[in-house]
């Protein structure tokens, strides 16, 4: 039988395999199909999961804020005030208002009215790595 085993392999299929393997090689391509399913396959899910692990977090409710100033009182002086009480902020007027998204600074902008609401122009986006360096 070892015999019958040895002329199986040297047949002209098996030859012609040899063939094909070594014009892969020479083309720099992998001769192996089940690597190269393997390989392809590997990709595919990736790709596909990838946008699917992003779907679930884009309904994700987020509180943005926009913070026209700040400023410092004493308990006395906010007992005091009252309808029509103006309370100074530390922020100019020309200033850009900071724009928070769950209480991380995500950018800054312009105050506009838009069908007599307030909204905010984009006029700064904090990059990408500040914002993380701001959750730590």
């Amino acid at each position: 039988m070892s015999d019958l085993s040895q002329q199986h392999t040297d047949s002209p299929s098996s030859e012609k395999d040899q063939t094909m393997e070594q014009q892969h090689n020479d083309k720099g391509e992998n001769p192996s199909p089940e690597v190269a399913e393997t390989a392809e396959g590997a990709e595919e899910p990736e790709r596909s999961g990838g946008a699917r692990d992003l779907d679930f977090i884009l309904d994700i409710p987020l509180e943005i804020s926009v913070e026209l100033g700040r400023t410092r009182m004493l308990v006395n002086d906010l007992l005091q005030l009252g309808q029509g009480s103006v309370v100074e902020l530390t922020r100019l007027s020309d200033e850009p208002m900071d724009i928070y998204v769950n209480g991380k600074l995500f950018a800054r902008g312009e105050v506009v009215v838009l069908n007599k609401k307030f909204g905010v122009r984009l006029t700064d986006v904090v990059s990408p790595v500040e914002r993380v360096k701001t959750l730590g």
